[in-house]
């Protein structure tokens, strides 16, 4: 520094201005390439992560959705099931007016438990004509049994009179032959013995007559003679009628719609009086699709949802699988002959009994349900081949 000349220091500043404008050119020049660089190079980072992310969700997918069908199988599920009982719309098979109702809306019964009671009256008439008409037929047929021994006896007596017309018929055609005898003796005797013939024939005819309405034997019973036995069906068939005219719940369960049956009301025999459901033996009846259930059997437990009990679950056991499908019971199958037909998947009816414990709510028949059967069936990796 000390050796610089002024002229060196004059011209210092002169060089280092004229140095500037190089450097920063070749500064400007190589910033550009650098850029391009980097650009590229993330570019390709991008399409690298890219293109690894898409082979990930690919593998992803393919890796869940065979853990999914390996997994899947065991189960047959359907939400085309709802809850079913035995539904009965009581009626009675005789005709009446209605006395008196015992039971009220949404009451309790047990099996054998008076509903409802018809007018008893003109069934106890009934009853007494038939024990009278009975008792008139023991009479008759006792009377028959006389009857019988007296034509039986008449018709001995007119065999013996005619043996002695056919003596006296004899004789005077003895005598007619000799010129003994005249012949009005002789007619008289002829058409004697013919007319007791001619009334031995109806006495033997009304043997049999009585024979045949004693049933074919006089040393049968009165008990077991065929008059006596359709009176005594007669009178059966009062009783049974008297008998119905109470009429009783078939099974337990809870009636309903009592309102539609009235005191005085007349009711025709074979006409719906009021509801009957059978609230203690209930069961899921549902239709799943029938290529979900090449594995179901009867006898594999079930659980049972009731939409109206969100979160509940019941237990149960597949009771039985159609062996028919609803097509078949319908008034106008299908016919699949013509050349458009068009395949569709079929449901199978099937039943669930449900278990039900003393803390599950009370269901209604008709309430939709939803099932699921575990079949246990287990998917293999092999199955795919």
């Amino acid at each position: 520094m000390d050796d610089m000349t002024e002229a060196d220091i004059a011209t210092a500043p002169e060089q280092s201005t004229a140095a500037e404008p190089v450097a920063s050119a070749s500064a400007t020049a190589r910033r550009p390439e650098a850029a391009g660089a980097t650009r590229t190079g993330r570019r390709a980072r991008m399409f690298k992560l890219r293109y690894a992310l898409f082979a990930l969700g690919a593998l992803v997918l393919i890796v869940g959705g065979l853990f999914y069908w390996l997994s899947g199988g065991r189960y047959v599920e359907t939400s085309d099931a709802y809850a079913a009982a035995n539904v009965l719309d009581v009626s009675t098979d005789v005709s009446g007016l209605v006395r008196r109702i015992e039971v009220h809306e949404g009451e309790t019964v047990t099996a054998g438990q008076v509903l409802f009671r018809l007018e008893r009256t003109p069934f106890r008439l009934a009853v007494d004509q038939a024990q009278a008409d009975l008792a008139q037929t023991r009479l008759n047929l006792r009377a028959l049994k006389a009857d019988y021994v007296r034509a039986q006896r008449q018709v001995a007596a007119q065999r013996a009179l005619v043996a002695a017309d056919k003596s006296n018929y004899d004789r005077y055609a003895a005598l007619m032959r000799s010129h003994a005898g005249t012949i009005q003796q002789y007619d008289d005797a002829k058409y004697k013995l013919l007319a007791d013939q001619a009334a031995l024939g109806a006495g033997s005819a009304q043997v049999k007559s009585s024979l045949a309405r004693l049933g074919g034997s006089v040393s049968l019973p009165v008990t077991a003679m065929p008059a006596y036995k359709l009176a005594a069906a007669r009178l059966a068939e009062a009783e049974r009628k008297l008998r119905h005219a109470s009429v009783r719940a078939p099974f337990a369960g809870t009636v309903t719609q009592v309102a539609k049956l009235q005191p005085g009301q007349y009711l025709a025999a074979g006409t719906a009086a009021f509801g009957l459901v059978d609230t203690q033996d209930m069961w899921i009846a549902a239709q799943p699709k029938e290529t979900t259930l090449t594995w179901a059997r009867t006898g594999q437990k079930a659980t049972v949802t009731i939409d109206a009990y969100p979160g509940h679950v019941w237990h149960g056991t597949l009771q039985s699988v159609a062996p028919a499908t609803d097509q078949q019971f319908a008034i106008l199958p299908a016919q699949n002959s013509s050349g458009n037909w068009v395949k569709v998947v079929q449901r199978v009816p099937i039943r669930v009994v449900i278990h039900e414990g003393p803390h599950d709510p009370p269901l209604s028949a008709g309430m939709s349900a939803e099932v699921s059967i575990d079949t246990h069936h287990v998917r293999h990796f092999s199955d795919l081949f």
